[in-house]
């Protein structure tokens, strides 16, 4: 009986399939159809959770974030952007961070001339509320 449900099943998943790309990316034109779809159905949907769509639109952009990340990953940034971010975000300059040493060293730091040390990198995780890591150099 299990089998038959089974078989059924990847029948209509196909037919399924064959209308909404819903399912794993595999090129740039699956890739355009899916986001076409989405675009499609969100513009149906708008910000109503409760739509009959709104679970497909949902399970189709787990696939086009897949297929996003795949091909198009987006850099992480470097310590010293982070902190200047940080920096611009909390509407602070160099004189307002006195953990990481003199408005010279925290030029240095923001200059490139510098990386930050171990007590710096704990000390900015805990003013920020962060993970230490987003100050970690990768070694990329």
């Amino acid at each position: 009986m299990l089998a038959k449900q089974l078989v059924k099943a990847g029948n209509e998943y196909r037919t399924l399939r064959s209308r909404i790309p819903l399912g794993v990316i595999r090129s740039k034109a699956e890739y355009d159809r899916a986001v076409a779809v989405l675009d499609t159905i969100i513009d149906e949907i708008g910000e109503d959770e409760a739509h009959p769509l709104a679970d497909l639109a949902e399970a189709l952009s787990v696939f086009v974030e897949a297929y996003d990340k795949a091909h198009y990953p987006t850099p992480e940034p470097s310590p010293r952007e982070m902190l200047r971010f940080l920096m611009e975000q909390n509407d602070l300059n160099q004189s307002d961070l006195p953990e990481l040493g003199s408005q010279g060293v925290v030029s240095e730091i923001l200059s490139g001339k510098r990386s930050l040390n171990v007590k710096q990198i704990s000390r900015l995780a805990k003013r920020f509320s962060v993970s230490p890591g987003v100050f970690m150099e990768t070694g990329n």
